[in-house]
């Protein structure tokens, strides 16, 4: 016997009836034995509907009162889950984050978990119930409502998982795994059986939108394995993926992988912008001073190149952020322009980074050049190079993006069969 935390998306409960096909995936666990905890987002569309209406009673408005209203849509969730689940037999009861009780920093609209108390949780699945909550939300210092931003309901179930001890979090979602790449621009992307945190916290940082950011970062620190996995597959569909599991991808620690791949994928991000600051004082300090205020915006900078002059006294700096910032950043840059100290700024909105991410880079020698020969070979240019342990990412031309992850797809061998 497992235990088991279960998180389904807002497209997995769109409808009722797809609420009856999550409550048929659920029952399945339970009769196999295991104990169970399901993790829901609200019906597809409902917290856009939410906002959209506390947009409409005021623009500027109270966050506090915010989190409460959009919170409510994982409530009607969890509600509904847990009647269809009593209608089929299972014993359920739904949870409200301020119930477990799910605690978190004051920070509301973008809240991080500060402790879960699993206790209840526990003796109430050791009594056979399964506990049907409310993702996305928890309670703040002020004892109010407090949402944890885009992606928070994986960020629940992760939490949850790593408070109860589970043996698996099981996220079930529209696309029945992790894929070498996106299969909609490489048909003959496949889907990985397994793939280490390490690589996934990357491929979710750099464009696959399989699962978010914060929720691989949780699942690496606590060590919770994670499988990602259809929630519209048959719930008694018996394939066998990874471990016995059903079709899906199983995240993990890296040593459940017994042959890692030198790469194991390739994302990528169109939304990029690029600013560069041309003959900057090079001077300490320089670099505090220009991200330092973009930072205090909450701005989210990427690449990072610095170029200095021959003579030793100006630098360039070019730098990457999301396109959707780039109006804020530059107001922001040309407000300390004399603070600063730069001759002029340059930006372009049309770029797109490609990264090349794998375990198996650390031990092997050449990746990098085989990826700039090959780019090269397609008239493809690289106006930036970024590397870690696991990862190479280039900046190019948006126009080139597909014919780059393509290109890069099949040099490394990831192409099926």
């Amino acid at each position: 016997m497992s235990r088991i935390v279960m998180k389904f998306g807002g497209t997995s409960v769109a409808t009722v009836e797809r609420i009856r096909n999550v409550a048929a995936h659920v029952k399945r666990e339970i009769d196999a034995g295991h104990e169970v905890a399901v993790v829901v987002s609200a019906m597809a569309g409902t917290t856009n509907q939410l906002v959209d209406w506390v947009r409409e009673a005021s623009p500027i408005h109270d966050a506090r009162e915010y989190d409460a209203i959009v919170a409510s849509g994982e409530q009607v969730t969890s509600g509904l889950l847990a009647i269809v689940l009593q209608s089929m037999g299972v014993t359920a009861r739904s949870f409200q984050g301020w119930q477990i009780p799910l605690r978190t920093d004051a920070a509301h609209g973008s809240a991080r978990i500060a402790s879960i108390d699993g206790e209840t949780l526990i003796s109430r699945m050791s009594d056979g119930q399964v506990a049907v909550i409310a993702g996305f939300q928890g309670i703040g210092p002020d004892n109010r409502i407090a949402t944890l931003g885009r992606g928070g309901s994986d960020t629940s179930a992760v939490a949850v998982a790593a408070a109860i001890n589970a043996d698996r979090c099981d996220i079930y979602t529209d696309v029945d795994g992790v894929y070498t790449t996106d299969p909609r621009i490489v048909p003959q992307a496949r889907r990985l059986d397994r793939i280490a945190f390490e690589e996934m916290l990357e491929m979710a940082s750099l464009g696959a939108k399989v699962l978010q950011v914060r929720s691989v970062e949780m699942a690496m620190v606590h060590k919770v394995r994670v499988f990602v996995r259809s929630s519209f597959d048959a719930a008694d569909a018996i394939q066998s993926g990874p471990g016995g599991l059903p079709p899906g991808t199983l995240i993990c620690d890296e040593d459940e992988i017994v042959e890692q791949q030198v790469v194991t994928g390739i994302a990528y991000s169109k939304d990029e912008a690029q600013i560069t600051l041309r003959r900057v004082q090079d001077r300490p300090g320089v670099a505090a001073g220009v991200f330092g205020p973009l930072a205090e915006a909450s701005i989210n900078v990427d690449m990072i190149v610095q170029n200095i002059s021959e003579d030793g006294k100006t630098t360039d700096i070019t730098f990457t952020l999301p396109t959707a910032d780039q109006p804020r950043a530059l107001d922001i840059l040309n407000a300390k322009k004399a603070e600063i100290g730069f001759a002029t700024l340059n930006t372009e909105a049309d770029a797109c980074k490609v990264s090349v991410i794998g375990m198996g880079m650390r031990s092997h020698a050449g990746v990098a050049a085989q990826a700039f020969e090959a780019l090269a070979k397609r008239g493809v240019n690289i106006r930036a190079i970024t590397t870690s342990e696991i990862k190479i990412s280039v900046l190019i031309d948006s126009a080139y993006a597909e014919l780059a992850v393509r290109t890069l797809h099949s040099l490394y061998g990831l192409d099926k069969g």
